[in-house]
C-alpha cells in the first residue's frame, strides 16, 4: 500500500499529474512535511537509479535557473535540498520531480515495458477521473 505522498509523486513523474497540480499540493504542505517530501524524492531518485547525465534534462524540465542553489547542488550530485532555507524547497521539488521522472521513464522502459508489478507503475489515471484537481 503506498502512502499518499507517494501516490503523488509517481503520478507527478509518470505525468498522471500537473507539475502545476503538484506544486500547489507541495506548498499547501508544512514546511517539516515539505522537507520530507524532498527527502523520499531523494529516495525514489535513488530507487529509479538516477544519474548524473540525467541532471541536464532535469534542469531543463524543472523550469529554474542552472544557477540556482538546487540546480547547482545537483551539479555536483548533492541532494542536500531538505536542508535548504525555505525560499528554496519549490525549486528543489520541481528538480526533484523532473530527475525522478526522467529515471523512473527509463526503468519502465528497460524493465517493465511488459508489465509489472509495481503498485506505482500500475495507478489509474486520476486525469480522467471525476476528482482530477483533488490530493
Amino acid at each position: 500500500m503506498l502512502y499518499a505522498h507517494e501516490v503523488v509523486l509517481n503520478e507527478l513523474a509518470q505525468g498522471l499529474r500537473l507539475m502545476a497540480q503538484g506544486v500547489e499540493w507541495f506548498e499547501g504542505l508544512s514546511e517539516d512535511d515539505r522537507r520530507k517530501v524532498l527527502h523520499a524524492l531523494v529516495l525514489f531518485c535513488g530507487q529509479a537509479d538516477a544519474c548524473k547525465d540525467d541532471v541536464p534534462e532535469s534542469i531543463a524540465r524543472s523550469d529554474i535557473r542552472p544557477t540556482h542553489t538546487p540546480a547547482v547542488m545537483l551539479t555536483k550530485w548533492r541532494f542536500g535540498m531538505a536542508e535548504l532555507p525555505a525560499c528554496e524547497l519549490t525549486k528543489s521539488f520541481r528538480l526533484l520531480v523532473a530527475l525522478f521522472s526522467i529515471a523512473d521513464t527509463r526503468r519502465r522502459a528497460l524493465h517493465c515495458a511488459d508489465g509489472c508489478g509495481h503498485e506505482w507503475h500500475n495507478l489509474p489515471d486520476p486525469l480522467r477521473g471525476c476528482n482530477s484537481g483533488d490530493f
